[in-house]
């Protein structure tokens, strides 16, 4: 599934710089080249059959574009000596060791692991489906080892998860109180697919639930409600799922500390495995793979390489340059073309200009104004299928493939979510500036006859087709993987402004977390004289927090270090936005170089690192969640 080459040495992946705040990916003008390459497929005039703006679903016309895109993929790779590289699923009770581990539970297993106060805290955080997921694998691994007679200080699950009589009563109570209150909700939005939502029609919108577990979520509907199998949906078919509103304001990648980031990615992969547990399927991940790869040039190199290249030359990249040019200049060359991204450049051609790349990308040499808009979303799709690992990744391959099997559109869109988090940043930041550039594409549908559907076929074999997979595959499995991946397309390009949020759920988790590490640090007799001085500031704090929570008469002190106002008081109202604090503070502060939007007002301190807010953000809903915050208005950090 892996493509390799002669020389190659494979690593990770990576991408440019995105914005805090939307979410949106700037594409850089960085005029260089280089480049190596393979070819795609022979050009071709009109497409053979008559597109219209939208279809009723994935039908044989589209999916005809999914296997002449294949054909095309095959044939430059025919013409090619790569030896296939066959992915391996990790044997029984080393999956579950590894899970484990990346779920920061190493301790659970290796009782000399570093991990331990951490993996404590973090199960003491857990609900109840991810506490069951957890059990599940330290018992698998329990009984693996027990079978293969090796020594083994794996706790009985029962005294991992064993609490207090006084924490157990007010977690069952938390519990049902959660779950009960949101169970009228799960039942009452069906299983969210289009037409078939209770009052429904194709355009009913369905709330997403950012605030209880996913998984509950899953165990609330498999013991209260029948299951249905998910449908195709045609482009205007699939249902306007919104996130309810938050006061507490959303919270997208990129708003986090690096620290709570981590303890954020460990929540995500016990929370994705409780949900695929909940729904009764199991995935299997592949072993990490070692393959040779290019240390250097631009196609067949690892992400990880291209962004060490990149940095060199423009700090702060996050998305290869060599990317962000392409997206650019098909759009340059204007999004009407009908096909844009369907008809594909000459093979011979477009193995020419990835040559020319490879020397002169970097130079800056390379005539741009000469490239063929098909040859280079030719080149752009080339650049897709021949990293070294899948943009989706050999660990998480098969949950995304896997995706499709959960019962509901919702629960479909939770486990994507999910999955995206769980990405190494490098493939995730990538894999969003690909998701923006389609949208764009689909957004000139009436002129280019590129509907979401069509994007959608003609780009899932280039994400999803692996080396080595598809001869190892019968025609009726490619047949329903083929509609499947190209499902898994559609979604994650309709629902991206959705699928890059952090659920709230799990940034709760993350503040428990937090404040439970800051009692521990204050039970530390190491810390005492810090303690005295934190005292005295908590004191004063507290004060201020007081008046803080007064609805009329309170004020907090916004700090900005960065400028000339180094701080203001700002009367906290019922209705006071994150967004009227930086208009309040931009109308007194005239000196202020930093763009409205490279602007942010950040929740520092209490439970959580750093948090860029959200400009819908009500400050005095946030304060009752976070009492010891600070406020900070900085530039947003790319």
């Amino acid at each position: 599934m892996i493509q390799s080459s002669a020389n190659r040495e494979v690593l990770v992946l990576a991408w440019p710089l995105s914005h805090r705040k939307t979410g949106l990916y700037n594409v850089q003008r960085y005029k260089a080249a280089g480049a190596a390459g393979a070819a795609l497929g022979s050009s071709s005039g009109k497409a053979p059959y008559q597109r219209c703006s939208s279809q009723d679903s994935l039908d044989e016309q589209v999916m005809a574009d999914y296997f002449k895109e294949v054909e095309l993929i095959q044939r430059s790779r025919d013409a090619e000596t790569q030896e296939d590289v066959q992915l391996k699923v990790a044997d029984e009770g080393e999956q579950e060791e590894a899970w484990l581990m990346e779920a920061g539970l190493a301790t659970l297993f290796n009782e000399s692991a570093s991990d331990g106060e951490d993996s404590i805290v973090l199960l003491s955080t857990l609900t109840r489906t991810q506490a069951a997921a957890v059990e599940r694998r330290v018992e698998t691994l329990k009984q693996t080892l027990r079978k293969r007679n090796k020594p083994y200080s794996v706790p009985d699950v029962r005294e991992i998860f064993k609490p207090s009589p006084a924490s157990q009563s007010k977690d069952e109570a938390e519990s049902t109180e959660r779950c009960g209150g949101n169970k009228k909700e799960v039942e009452g939005l069906g299983n969210g697919v289009g037409p078939d939502a209770p009052g429904g029609g194709a355009d009913a919108e369905t709330d997403i639930n950012l605030e209880v577990s996913f998984s509950e979520q899953a165990l609330i509907y498999k013991e209260g409600l029948k299951v249905t199998q998910p449908q195709n949906e045609a482009d205007d078919r699939l249902p306007d799922f919104k996130v309810s509103q938050d006061k507490t304001g959303q919270t997208k990648v990129g708003d986090l500390s690096t620290e709570d980031m981590k303890k954020v990615r460990r929540l995500v992969l016990i929370e994705m495995s409780a949900l695929f547990d909940t729904c009764g399927i199991e995935v299997k991940a592949h072993k990490a793979l070692k393959v040779k790869v290019r240390e250097s040039g631009l196609f067949g190199v690892s992400l990880s390489t291209l962004l060490e290249q990149d940095q060199r030359r423009m700090p702060g990249t996050k998305v290869p340059l060599i990317l962000q040019h392409l997206i650019s200049h098909i759009e340059e060359q204007g999004l009407d073309t009908e096909g844009v991204l369907r008809i594909p450049g000459a093979a011979t051609r477009v193995k020419a200009v990835c040559q020319e790349l490879e020397h002169k990308f970097y130079e800056g040499m390379f005539p741009w104004e000469s490239l063929k808009q098909h040859d280079a979303a030719s080149l752009l799709k080339l650049f897709i299928r021949e990293l070294p690992y899948p943009l989706l990744t050999v660990e998480y391959f098969n949950a995304f493939i896997s995706v499709l099997k959960l019962p509901t559109k919702k629960q479909q869109l939770q486990a994507l979510n999910l999955l995206v988090l769980l990405l190494p940043e490098p493939n995730r930041d990538t894999l969003k500036a690909l998701m923006e550039f389609f949208q764009r594409v689909i957004d000139h549908k009436d002129s280019n006859k590129m509907t979401l559907n069509n994007v959608a076929v003609v780009m899932a074999p280039n994400i999803f087709m692996c080396k080595g997979f598809r001869s190892k595959i019968s025609e009726q499995q490619e047949f329903a993987m083929a509609a499947g991946t190209a499902n898994i397309v559609r979604l994650l390009i309709r629902y991206q402004n959705l699928l890059w949020t952090i659920p709230k759920f799990i940034l709760n988790q993350v503040r428990k977390q937090n404040m439970e590490n800051q009692r521990k640090m204050h039970r530390d007799k190491a810390v005492k004289k810090l303690l005295k001085k934190m005292a005295y500031d908590r004191e004063r704090a507290s004060n201020k927090q007081e008046s803080n929570s007064e609805p009329d008469g309170g004020f907090i002190r916004v700090q900005a270090p960065q400028f000339s106002m180094v701080s203001m008081a700002i009367q906290l109202t019922e209705d006071l936005k994150a967004s009227d604090v930086l208009m309040r503070f931009l109308s007194q502060e005239r000196s202020v170089s930093v763009k409205r939007e490279d602007l942010c007002l950040y929740e520092m301190g209490g439970n959580i690192k750093e948090r860029c807010l959200d400009e819908e953000t009500y400050i005095k809903a946030l304060l009752e969640l976070n009492p010891s915050a600070e406020w900070v208005i900085k530039s947003i950090q790319h």
